[in-house]
């Protein structure tokens, strides 16, 4: 069986995770995710998606 889930939720489930299991603050984590936001519309946002894409397809290849 095959599940599709964005990487946006993966990455939900683990800032809740990290909330929840491991102390971290709220706070941090909107301030890690506003980070994120404004590093999206720098020049950096073409190599960060690109490396992301290249990692996912590696590990979604591991699988097949």
């Amino acid at each position: 069986m095959t599940v599709s889930l964005p990487l946006v939720v993966v990455l939900g489930f683990f800032a809740w995770g990290a909330i929840k299991f491991l102390g971290v603050r709220t706070w941090i984590v909107v301030l890690i995710a506003l980070f994120g936001f404004w590093l999206s519309h720098t020049f950096l946002a073409p190599a960060i998606e690109s490396g992301t894409r290249s990692g996912v397809s590696v590990v979604n290849s591991l699988h097949d």
